[in-house]
């Protein structure tokens, strides 16, 4: 087995968080019961505030970045995993609180690992990501609520062509949903347009102040921005509706009222991906497995090694990623 491989490390310099490739040995691996060698991670926006070291992602440092992986057990002291199980972990708080994926090897807790369905390749579960997941778990909460679709009015997905945005909007016209994109940049039209969205709105129409109880446009929505635009997308979804919110790409803030809640009984449901309970990681993964085009998964996604982290850091967090970006470890 390899002795030395390269890993993605957030580390304290001048007080500061800053990563850089570091070599590691397997003794330098915390001690849990499943070691997997990773094929693939994926880029996240948290990835991007890890690795950039904009935000205060990792809780303790020295911390190896990265919030998913996918690859294969190695060695297990657990009796739920043997050597030769193919395993993805998406959050479990990956990159916080427990070394990530942007490593060669990994020792993750037993409880944390899900089984790879069978019906994707590694490459193709990191191509879904944290993101794809949680556009998932976003699709699933909203039809439980029961509304989305209602009178026919669209579904709204904000930041639409990002990670989660992409996803979303594939899952959402696959199940039969009339779709409407919200992305500042026209040139992604095309590229929505082939996932299934059939409308679209510039989202500066979402940043201004607007008023509490506007016209009522959207059955539900899956927001990925927060701040004003959820504020805005909560006023303006229809009697009964819910919005499904994952996200803080515009600001942690909610400048909101009560009156779509209280008069029309628009429901806000939080979508948290980093401990969801496993069974509602399962179910996220079935609805990608019915619902997600293989060739749309591939039009979203490029492949970049683990060395140009960095950059594509910059670029996620500048808005400039379209759809999803694969990590391929060891590149």
């Amino acid at each position: 087995m390899t002795t030395q491989f390269n890993a993605m490390v957030i580390e304290d310099v001048d007080g500061r968080p800053k990563a850089g490739v570091k070599a590691l040995t397997l003794a330098d691996l915390p001690d849990h019961d499943v070691l997997v060698e990773i094929a693939y991670s994926s880029l996240n926006y948290k990835d991007g505030l890890a690795v950039s070291g904009k935000g205060r992602i990792a809780r303790r440092l020295p911390m190896v970045a990265g919030i998913d992986l996918a690859g294969t057990v190695v060695e297990s002291r657990s009796a739920d995993w043997k050597a030769g199980d193919r395993v993805i972990v998406n959050g479990c708080g990956l990159s916080e609180t427990e070394w990530g994926g942007y490593t060669r090897f990994q020792r993750i807790r037993a409880e944390h690992l899900i089984r790879l369905p069978e019906a994707f390749s590694e490459k193709q579960a990191m191509a879904i990501g944290t993101a794809g997941y949680t556009a998932a778990l976003c699709v699933n909460a909203l039809e439980d609520w029961g509304a989305i679709g209602k009178d026919g009015l669209p579904v709204l997905v904000t930041g639409a062509a990002g990670g989660v945005g992409s996803v979303a909007v594939a899952l959402l016209a696959a199940r039969g949903y009339n779709v409407t994109a919200s992305t500042g940049r026209p040139q992604t039209h095309d590229y929505l347009a082939r996932l299934g969205a059939g409308d679209f709105i510039d989202r500066a129409s979402l940043l201004e102040k607007g008023g509490p109880l506007q016209k009522e446009r959207w059955s539900g929505a899956v927001d990925s921005v927060g701040s004003t635009t959820l504020a805005n997308v909560l006023s303006q979804t229809v009697y009964g509706g819910a919005v499904a919110a994952c996200g803080l790409a515009g600001g942690a803030d909610l400048p909101a009222s009560v009156l779509p809640h209280i008069l029309r009984g628009v429901a806000l449901l939080g979508i948290d991906s980093v401990m969801a309970p496993y069974e509602r990681r399962v179910r996220a993964w079935k609805t990608l497995d019915e619902s997600l085009d293989r060739a749309l998964l591939d039009a979203m996604t490029r492949a970049e090694p683990m060395s140009a982290l960095p950059v594509l850091a910059a670029e996620i967090l500048e808005g400039r990623t379209q759809g999803r970006v694969v990590i391929e470890i060891g590149s």
